[in-house]
């Protein structure tokens, strides 16, 4: 077999060994050069490929969701904090009205008179009065009121003054019959038309209900009249008003006062003696510290508190041993004024010529002044302050 050259001048020979190389070249270097894709990189079907995209896109939509939803629910509960904030401020505003409404009532028996004179007006555009005098009385006690009528309780439009230039109410505290409609209770009515000077309260009349008639005298009060103090004193006691109100005046500015003759006494367990008390045993021998019942004073937040807790605050069989047991858990400054323990003459005699005027008179054997409808006017005789002096007085 021989080679022949072609028309340009090379060999067939030649041209096909070049071929052949060039071709096992080519598979050399392609070899070399191609890599596998990764499997990751393997081509996937259209449709999946779509569902991916779709899901991931879905992951950030919903991230942005998520995101969105926990800003809101931020902006909720701040929104919520701000709402129970509000409502509690709200509450508490209601409160201090509602409170200022019930301090508004008026008795329509008696009238809270609307006056020009002592401490112009509160917050509340209410009269504002320095003390509220509540006498204990009951219904078989017509001779004893009266004899505290003719001495040293103002009557008619004097009354009516010491009330507007004074600030100084007085009123004869009673509750109700058992028996509503009574001839005693037509004869309260018949001598409150006469006198206009009675403070009728819901509580039903009995001597062993006095605990229970002192703290609804309290709560009564303090919503009929806003005062600096409640005073309550018996029916058979001597009052020099005037002194009095000096008292209870130095007192003005401080809060939670108790102020009367502080005693401390045996408690008696013998069911046949008088002040005997049933549940001695909680007590032990001695009582504590307490205002004697003839006369006591109480400030005004104090007898807002006895209005408000009524219902739980426990009575005693004697109800000047139930005020200091309501009292003598809270921060309370006692206030032991010996002019509120004077005896009847000659002693409230003596200390009045000493220049130390007694506020209260009464003899301790009986509680009171003893047979005070007959010596009334004869303690006031000797131990009364002038008239004068009342009117003259600045508290």
């Amino acid at each position: 077999m021989s080679w022949r050259r072609g028309d340009g001048g090379v060999a067939r020979r030649w041209v096909l060994l070049l071929c052949t190389g060039s071709f096992f070249l080519g598979l050399l270097f392609t070899d070399r050069m191609w890599t596998l894709p990764e499997v990751t990189e393997v081509a996937r079907p259209n449709g999946r490929r779509e569902k991916e995209d779709e899901l991931t896109a879905g992951d950030c939509n919903s991230a942005k969701v998520n995101v969105k939803r926990d800003y809101r629910e931020i902006l909720q509960t701040q929104d919520t904090h701000h709402a129970v904030w509000t409502l509690d401020k709200t509450i508490a505003k209601l409160e201090t009205e509602l409170s200022a409404a019930r301090t508004l009532q008026e008795s329509f028996l008696n009238g809270s008179p609307v006056s020009e004179g002592h401490k112009g007006l509160d917050s509340t555009g209410r009269q504002k009065y320095l003390m509220v005098i509540g006498i204990n009385t009951a219904f078989s006690s017509r001779q004893r009121r009266d004899s505290i009528r003719n001495t040293w309780m103002p009557q008619g439009i004097k009354r009516r003054k010491l009330e507007e230039e004074k600030g100084i109410v007085i009123r004869f505290v009673i509750g109700h019959s058992a028996i509503s409609g009574g001839i005693v209770e037509r004869a309260i009515k018949a001598e409150e038309r006469k006198h206009g000077d009675f403070m009728r309260i819901d509580h039903v009349e009995g001597y062993l209900e006095l605990s229970g008639k002192t703290k609804t005298y309290f709560a009564t009060a303090v919503s009929l009249w806003d005062a600096d103090f409640y005073v309550k004193v018996d029916d058979d006691v001597h009052v020099n008003i005037a002194t009095l109100g000096q008292i209870l005046s130095n007192h003005v500015k401080k809060p939670r006062v108790y102020i009367g003759c502080m005693k401390s006494g045996p408690v008696l367990s013998d069911k046949d003696v008088r002040y005997y008390e049933p549940e001695h045993w909680k007590f032990g021998d001695q009582y504590f510290r307490h205002a004697t019942g003839q006369l006591y004073a109480i400030s005004k937040d104090l007898a807002t508190y006895i209005s408000i807790n009524k219902r739980v605050l426990h009575k005693y069989i004697n109800e000047d041993v139930s005020l200091g047991a309501w009292l003598i858990g809270l921060d309370v400054e006692h206030i032991d004024e010996r002019r509120l323990c004077c005896g009847t003459p000659p002693d409230c005699e003596w200390k009045a010529q000493a220049g130390n005027t007694c506020a209260v008179s009464f003899d301790w054997k009986c509680s009171g002044i003893c047979d005070s409808v007959e010596n009334m006017q004869w303690v006031h005789n000797r131990c009364g302050e002038s008239e004068k002096s009342l009117w003259i007085s600045s508290f």
